[in-house]
């Protein structure tokens, strides 16, 4: 439905695994990169974690939306007023996606 939306939306919207685990900053300065020549995993994030455990020990299906804010690769950030406005076509897709039939 995510990518229904998006699309009716005419939003950009990329699709692919990323690492979710209850661990965010990890011992391993190496485990970003690592994980995307395993995995092809696009990125890391942690609070999804509990969302998907959930889901899987109620039988049920889940779904993560995530918008780049930062780079733990290149460094790159966006500032505070950027996180505050610059999102919107997350929430966006997320709400229009509520009245795409499954």
């Amino acid at each position: 439905r995510l990518q229904q939306a998006a699309q009716k939306l005419s939003r950009k919207l990329h699709v692919g695994v990323i690492h979710s685990s209850d661990v965010f900053y990890n011992s391993n300065p190496n485990l970003h990169e690592e994980l995307y020549a395993s995995h092809h995993a696009l990125g890391a994030e942690m609070e999804s974690f509990a969302l998907f455990a959930n889901a899987r020990y109620l039988g049920k299906e889940a779904a993560c939306l995530l918008t780049i804010s930062d780079s733990l690769v290149t460094k790159e950030e966006t500032t505070a007023q950027q996180r505050e406005t610059s999102f919107t076509d997350m929430m966006e897709i997320a709400l229009e996606s509520l009245f795409i039939e499954s």
